[in-house]
């Protein structure tokens, strides 16, 4: 389980086909603190550490990333050089400072447009028509793997919705988001009370 609150830009180091992809990510942390096994959310994505070393403040670890994986997160976002926004698992006793985050993609976003106003960065994404009743003015969402409250809900006529986010300077120097443009994609996981609650209508729907 996750929260949302980035610990550190991770980048690919290097891509590797196996069986399936295997992945080493370089980032800013302590490789004594990083356990086989562990899991680390990687742009939103929950991966199982395989290896890991380096040194304090220049670790790397390595993941195995599915097919699966690979066909539900944004294109591109397995190539050497991309960065990553990362996170490791709760601690017991860690604050939950943003919302709880499991790091499973329900879907693929869309910047339709990046203003900067202020010293922030407002940002609109587009969501799919099946992801648009699971987003709320005021609810959470996760974007790469980032907390983030919805300012504004647009609804559009193919059902699909375009909801609006601030990025404020500290958020955007901390994590992948201050480089958002017009035109990239995010991987989105929608509030898992929503999720759920998705789930009891359809139930009730079939009752």
């Amino acid at each position: 389980m996750f929260t949302g609150i980035v610990t550190a830009i991770g980048t690919i180091a290097s891509v590797e086909q196996r069986g399936d992809l295997r992945v080493r990510i370089a980032a800013p942390l302590d490789p004594a603190r990083i356990d086989i096994g562990a899991s680390i959310a990687c742009s939103g994505v929950c991966l199982t550490v395989v290896d890991r070393g380096g040194r304090k403040g220049d670790a790397w670890f390595d993941v195995d990333v599915s097919g699966e994986t690979i066909s539900r997160t944004v294109k591109g976002m397995w190539e050497e050089g991309r960065r990553l926004n990362i996170e490791p698992s709760l601690r017991v006793g860690d604050e939950i400072g943003g919302h709880i985050v499991t790091g499973h993609v329900d879907s693929i976003g869309e910047v339709v447009k990046a203003d900067e106003v202020g010293d922030s960065l407002r940002v609109a994404v587009r969501a799919r028509a099946e992801m648009a009743p699971l987003i709320a003015e005021k609810g959470s969402i996760t974007v790469d793997g980032v907390s983030l409250t919805v300012n504004d809900v647009r609804d559009r006529a193919d059902k699909s919705c375009d909801f609006m986010l601030n990025i404020i300077p500290h958020t955007g120097e901390v994590t992948t988001l201050g480089s958002l443009r017009q035109g990239d994609e995010v991987n989105l996981e929608i509030d898992v009370l929503a999720r759920y609650l998705k789930r009891m209508q359809g139930l009730a729907a079939a009752g």
